[in-house]
């Protein structure tokens, strides 16, 4: 909003030129998004704490937890609020791909939304049912999948709807350009093209793949927001470089026109979850609750797939990929000693993966910032493949 007014005004007013930068963008939207966040949280604390909208802890789940019972939930509420906030504010309005972001984002919130009142309004600790939810993630993750898998390799609203339409004359087996290609870190040359449906299946998988993730790990104070503030920084370089014609060359990575516009979303992200972490440090004054998680891990996972950066994503995102398989490992290997001696066993302490370490005698705050320091080396990792080809 403020970019378009800006050039609107630049004729007579020739500092205003600045906002043609990204860069300058980008940070103005994530001091935008802290600040809105700093200055509300305390304002939506009060209001969930009236409303009685606290956390109902799980009986079966971890003893130490009990106490934080009846700490306000649904706090993911304020992070959606600065991130939409500030990312319509300093974002190129007519940008074809900061808007499935968004809308995956807020879709994903809804959800989580309604999973959260239910949890906290009927006192049902397990919320939305498992198809329920599933079934409208799935609705927004494969329309987002749809419209990435033109609007990525076309430049502008038209051409998107020439490409569908040559999809459909081609009698549904056209090929997508290279940028739509499936990108092997660590070596030069090395893609694989998808097709549209494989494009479709393989962004339905990691949108909401990624969201999940990111629930899964959103049980300790501070364990998911974190993380989330980093790798979406990281996925923001991504998204500048990509933009980036020259970049994208030296780089030899896709060159997708428009992604360096994630950049101010990645920002608006960024500074929501730091002024939301300032809260919800241990101990926490407010749970994010499935509403926060569930959008930024729907938001991770659709800015990797815009970049091109999937496996770059399962890479830098390993804590929420270790929480995932940890929940699925777990559950299956019950499932089959169950069947198969009468009994079932655990490959963990508890599941997901922070709640193992805790049973090993490790604190709260120590799982917390262990896994910080693990997220940090795998962005470490994931950023090296810019160059290590």
């Amino acid at each position: 909003m403020l970019h378009w007014l800006a050039q609107y005004l630049q004729d007579d007013f020739g500092f205003l030129r600045v906002f043609n930068f990204i860069t300058f963008r980008a940070v103005m939207s994530t001091i935008t998004a802290t600040l809105i966040g700093l200055f509300a949280g305390p304002a939506v604390i009060r209001y969930l704490t009236r409303m009685k909208v606290g956390q109902a802890v799980r009986t079966y789940g971890m003893e130490t937890h009990l106490k934080k019972h009846g700490t306000p939930t649904m706090g993911g509420v304020l992070v959606l609020i600065a991130i939409g906030v500030s990312t319509l504010l300093w974002m190129d309005l007519s940008n074809r791909l900061i808007w499935p972001v968004l809308v995956v984002t807020l879709g994903f919130g809804a959800v989580g939304w309604v999973d959260d009142y239910r949890k906290v309004v009927y006192k049902d600790p397990e919320g939305m049912r498992s198809a329920e939810k599933y079934f409208w993630m799935s609705l927004v993750g494969l329309l987002a999948a749809f419209y990435l898998a033109f609007s990525v390799s076309a430049e502008t609203p038209g051409k998107v709807a020439q490409l569908i339409l040559a999809w459909i004359q081609s009698g549904f087996s056209m090929a997508l350009p290279p940028e739509a290609h499936l990108i092997v870190p660590f070596f030069k040359t090395i893609s694989y093209p998808l097709g549209v449906w494989g494009f479709i299946a393989l962004t339905y998988c990691v949108i909401v793949g990624t969201s999940n993730a990111v629930n899964f790990t959103d049980g300790l104070d501070g364990l998911a927001i974190m993380p989330t503030v980093m790798v979406g920084s990281a996925l923001g370089l991504f998204a500048y470089l990509t933009g980036s014609a020259v970049y994208s060359k030296y780089l030899l990575i896709p060159h997708i026109p428009g992604a360096g516009e994630l950049l101010i979303f990645c920002g608006a992200m960024a500074g929501a979850g730091l002024a939301f972490l300032w809260y919800n440090a241990h101990p926490a004054q407010v749970f994010m609750g499935d509403v926060g998680a569930l959008a930024l891990g729907g938001a991770l996972g659709t800015i990797a797939v815009i970049v091109r950066q999937e496996i770059v994503l399962f890479i830098m995102g390993g804590v929420f990929v270790a929480e995932t398989l940890s929940v699925i490992f777990q559950v299956g290997w019950f499932k089959f000693t169950k069947k198969r001696y009468g009994e079932g066993r655990r490959l963990f302490l508890m599941a997901p993966l922070h709640h193992h370490f805790e049973k090993k005698g490790w604190n709260e705050t120590q799982v917390v910032i262990r896994f910080w320091i693990v997220t940090m080396m795998l962005i470490l990792v994931g950023l090296s493949t810019l160059k290590l080809r």
